[in-house]
């Protein structure tokens, strides 16, 4: 008969387990892991750790810590000295921790220590990737190669609305003792957490649709915790920067380190208000090159006038001889030209005087032939005329009838009744026209 295992409540299988872990793992085990959550209660601080594929970013293990308000109020403290950051979502970490189980609460890990140094090894080298990534890509220096424009004054800003650095930022340009004009236009993002680097990429992407509207980028961040700053390491947000055709001024408000942001972008400064006096400064050198430029243009322009004045009195003084030259030379030159004018005049006038002498002399000949022309044709018109006068038929015997003037040709036109001329050599006949057995006849 086979004996049956004892049956066991929960709690004594959760105080079995407890015993095994104790007995088992005694001691501190340092663990690297990625923290995914992290938060405080009454100075307590609960952590959710994750370990992800390298490639993908896929859990592959998962655990719940915790940090006592004892350890933590030390821990925390020591690792932002080091590291100038606290602990934040998406900071590797390599903590030493002890197994602890609960009957009650479950498995937990109990954070005793966390190692800065490892930190920030993690995050230079995260750094150090993503320098490497730009340089490789040819866009590491691409933004810093930008100029400037002379006239900055159109400044695009990248902040957060509330920021103080903000304020203080738009009030030093307003303000500045040189009487300088600005024009600056915010584009709102998320300046801490993890949205940082997606943020800041909207707005750049807002920007670029208004890229001839300004003459330069500003981002700035004002405030808010040092451990914030994680966002700006980001691959994705420098290749925006490095890639964005304005110049991008950071300002992100801190001293210690530079973030990838700040190393390709065109111009770093530590706060809000160093960029504000960078665009001031840069506009103050332009305006001493411009008064520069205008002395120097002013002596130049004065020495050339010396230089001129000494010329023309030059020039004055050689003018009366020079005239004197010139007014003999045409004045020989006249003289010449008048004498050839007059002697052509005269051939001209001699060879007219010869040419109406020989038509004076033709003339009289060609009048008489023309008369003579003239006459024999005047003969033939008078014979012609003569020829048609209308009396020389009515000599012959002929006559002519009228009616209304108007010789008649065809007597069928003429109606009964109508009176008619006839006219004969020696005088006329008037008569009457009758109708007689479908024939006119005359009364």
């Amino acid at each position: 008969m086979v004996e049956k295992e004892p049956i066991l409540t929960l709690a004594e299988l959760n105080g079995l387990v407890r015993a095994t872990i104790e007995r088992q793992l005694d001691r501190n085990y340092w663990v690297e892991a990625e923290l995914m959550e992290i938060r405080e209660v009454k100075g307590h601080c609960y952590m959710e750790l994750v370990q992800k594929a390298p490639g993908n970013n896929t859990p592959v293990a998962r655990a719940s810590a915790k940090c006592w308000r004892q350890t933590w109020a030390v821990m925390a403290p020591y690792f932002y000295k080091v590291t100038d950051q606290w602990p934040s979502v998406g900071m590797k970490l390599l903590l030493s921790v002890y197994p602890q189980f609960h009957e009650t609460y479950g498995f937990s890990w109990i954070v005793t220590a966390i190692d800065p140094t490892y930190t920030i090894g993690d995050m230079a080298r995260k750094r150090r990737e993503i320098i490497a990534r730009l340089k490789a890509e040819g866009v590491f220096d691409l933004n810093r190669q930008l100029r400037l424009p002379l006239f900055a004054q159109r400044i695009a800003v990248i902040s957060s609305a509330s920021a103080a650095g903000y304020g203080d930022f738009c009030a030093q340009l307003q303000e500045n003792e040189d009487h300088f004009r600005f024009h600056t236009q915010l584009f709102t993002s998320v300046m801490q957490g993890e949205q940082v680097a997606g943020s800041i990429i909207a707005a750049l992407d807002r920007i670029h649709e208004r890229m001839d509207e300004f003459d330069c980028v500003v981002i700035i961040r004002g405030g808010g915790a040092t451990s914030d700053l994680s966002g700006f390491d980001s691959l994705e947000l420098a290749e925006n920067v490095a890639n964005f055709p304005l110049p991008v001024i950071t300002g992100i408000g801190h001293e210690r380190d530079e973030c990838v942001l700040d190393m390709i972008s065109h111009t770093r400064v530590k706060t809000p208000t160093a960029a504000a006096a960078f665009l001031i400064d840069h506009l103050r050198e332009v305006a001493l090159r411009l008064r520069s430029l205008q002395d120097r243009i002013g002596e130049l322009t004065l020495r050339r006038m010396q230089v001129e004045q000494m010329r023309l009195k030059r020039v004055s003084d050689i003018l009366p001889r020079q005239f004197s030259l010139v007014r003999s030379t045409h004045e020989s030159r006249l003289q010449r030209m008048e004498s050839r004018i007059r002697q052509s005049l005269q051939r001209s006038v001699m060879q007219r005087q010869s040419r109406l002498e020989q038509l004076a002399q033709r003339l009289p000949l060609q009048l008489t032939a023309i008369i003579s022309q003239n006459r024999h044709r005047l003969d033939m018109l008078e014979q012609k005329a003569l020829s048609l006068d209308p009396l020389l038929p009515l000599k012959r015997g002929y006559s002519i009838t009228l009616v209304g003037g108007k010789a008649v040709r065809d007597a069928s036109q003429i109606a009964p009744g109508t009176l008619m001329e006839t006219r004969l050599e020696q005088g006329s006949v008037i008569s009457k026209v009758t109708q007689s057995k479908g024939k006119q006849t005359t009364d």
